[in-house]
C-alpha cells in the first residue's frame, strides 16, 4: 500500500509563496493546518510601541565660537514613536505615494506613522499616542534597529 505524500508547509518556496499572497491580499494573518504541521504568519505583530521621554541632549561646542545648547528636551509631553522591531523604514505605502505622516500632521493611536519591512513582512506601525508629529529622526528605506526612535511627537 502506497503511502501518499503531502508536501510540507514549512519549505521556504511555500512560506515565500504565503507571505507574497499577503502582502497582495492585505492579509494581516495567515493561519494553515496540514495532518500535525501547523504554520502561522502575522504582519504587524502584538508588540506594543514603547515611548520614552525625550532625554536632553548634550551641549555642543563649535570652533572659536559659543557653546550651542539645544532647546530643553526634558518636557513630558514630547514622546518617541519607535521601532518595535529591525528592518527598514518605509515613510510611505508605496514609492510614488505620499508619506504616511509628516511634520505638523497630527495623529491618533491609531494613525499609521509608517511602514517597517522585516523578512518581507511589512509591519504598519501606528502613532499609539495623540499629538503632532514635530520631527522625524529617520530617512526613507533607511535600516532601523529595535527601539530605534523614529518620530518625535508632542502629545495633546
Amino acid at each position: 500500500m502506497a503511502k501518499e505524500k503531502h508536501e510540507s508547509v514549512f519549505e521556504v518556496t511555500k512560506i515565500r509563496e504565503l507571505i507574497e499572497l499577503m502582502q497582495e491580499h492585505d492579509l494581516s494573518e495567515v493561519d494553515l493546518k496540514q495532518a500535525d504541521q501547523r504554520i502561522r504568519l502575522r504582519r504587524g505583530g502584538d508588540q506594543p510601541i514603547a515611548y520614552t521621554p525625550n532625554p536632553a541632549p548634550a551641549p555642543t561646542v563649535t570652533a572659536g565660537g559659543p557653546a550651542v545648547t539645544a532647546p530643553v528636551a526634558d518636557d513630558p509631553n514630547v514622546v518617541f514613536i519607535e521601532s518595535p522591531t529591525i528592518g527598514t523604514f518605509y515613510s510611505k505605502p508605496k514609492p510614488d505615494s505620499e508619506n504616511f505622516v509628516k511634520v505638523g500632521d497630527s495623529v491618533t493611536p491609531d494613525t499609521v506613522v509608517c511602514i517597517v519591512e522585516a523578512m518581507k513582512m511589512f509591519n504598519e506601525i501606528t502613532a499609539g499616542v495623540s499629538g503632532k508629529i514635530i520631527e522625524c529622526l529617520v530617512g526613507n528605506e533607511e535600516p532601523v534597529d529595535n527601539n530605534k526612535p523614529l518620530f518625535k511627537v508632542l502629545k495633546s
